[in-house]
């Protein structure tokens, strides 16, 4: 453990000790089972490897000023997995489950949680599969449901600092009626080549339309969209996109600043009008956008004109971070204290 250089972890993967499995069999959930194999023995027709039956969800565990370990918002983590189970037709990891097996993985590993001072945290990841034998177009009949953790560092290597984003209009991540909404691994899949060509060409990330008429903001690559003007926090509304827990919490968190909150369509040209704007998600919490280029129509959105995070951006990243840390008062009920 004293060889981990904790204020310079990527964010990838590390070994750690253990990783938690329950099985679905008979139509039931069996008990949970302890592993420190990094490896899972599956067959060779398990649905998940044909027809796209696995699932994931990500959080994180903090280890607060304090000395206590706390986790961010578990109970909507397992709402989500049960809104993606209904969706591709797994059976719903109950919600007491999902949170006894968070609580154990991440105890059971406890010396990997970096500390406060690094700026690091425990990246914990559930994963739903079908491990059932099928050849014709089905469910499983059964699944395996684990967990395993692994420290990380911030997502972007500049941490909480503006990227420059993309418009691509080649590829789209989901449809309008498809599995935009669920956080299947299917998505993420259609939205490696666009990744790449952002990447190849000196972008942080890809930027997305909405895939029917191209006319407005989707997502920013695997991120929610925010943007900030007249006091207001907007985001856009699609049936496209993942929900995310992050966006949900900076809703809240902006409405108790006294802002106004607004979900809905985003015309791209409305880029131009925004004083701040960001992307959100689970391994970031906002990454602030400096700029977004539209190449194909040799157009560039500058939303920051220094360079720099804007002040409701980086007010709302503070006060999130420091309830994630046990710094503010939860007064959400968003946090889980481990014994």
């Amino acid at each position: 453990m004293e060889k981990i250089d904790w204020t310079n972890l990527s964010f990838g993967y590390m070994p750690t000790d253990y990783n938690v499995r329950c099985y679905y069999r008979n139509g039931q959930w069996g008990e949970i089972e302890v592993s420190s194999s990094e490896t899972i023995n599956i067959h060779m027709a398990a649905t998940c490897l044909h027809y796209g039956q696995e699932a994931f969800e990500g959080q994180k565990a903090f280890r607060c000023p304090d000395g206590k370990i706390r986790i961010f918002r578990m109970k909507d983590n397992a709402e989500r997995l049960q809104s993606t189970c209904r969706g591709i037709l797994m059976p719903e990891v109950p919600t007491d489950l999902f949170c006894r097996m968070v609580e154990k993985v991440v105890k059971l590993n406890e010396r990997f949680i970096p500390p406060y001072e690094s700026g690091a945290s425990l990246y914990i990841r559930p994963l739903l599969i079908g491990t059932g034998a099928q050849v014709g177009v089905h469910p499983a009949d059964e699944y395996l449901f684990l967990i395993f953790v692994t420290p990380v560092g911030p997502y972007f290597k500049g941490g909480f600092a503006t990227n420059n984003y993309v418009i691509i209009r080649e590829f789209d991540r989901a449809a309008p009626l498809g599995t935009g909404t669920y956080k299947v691994g299917g998505n993420y899949a259609a939205s490696l080549r666009a990744n790449k060509m952002a990447h190849d060409a000196g972008y942080s990330c890809e930027f997305y339309l909405d895939a029917k008429e191209k006319k407005y903001i989707d997502e920013c690559g695997a991120a929610n969209f925010f943007g900030i003007k007249n006091g207001k926090y907007i985001t856009p509304k699609s049936s496209s996109i993942l929900p995310s827990i992050t966006n949900r919490s900076l809703q809240q968190l902006a409405l108790d600043m006294g802002m106004e909150v607004e979900c809905r369509q985003i015309p791209e040209e409305e880029l131009e009008t925004f004083e701040e704007a960001g992307a959100c998600g689970t391994a970031a919490v906002i990454s602030p956008i400096a700029r977004i280029d539209d190449m194909e129509n040799n157009k560039s959105y500058v939303i920051s004109k220094d360079g720099k995070p804007g002040p409701v951006s980086t007010q709302l990243y503070n006060k999130f971070r420091n309830i994630q840390y046990g710094i503010e008062p939860d007064n959400h009920g968003w946090i889980t204290v481990l014994d």
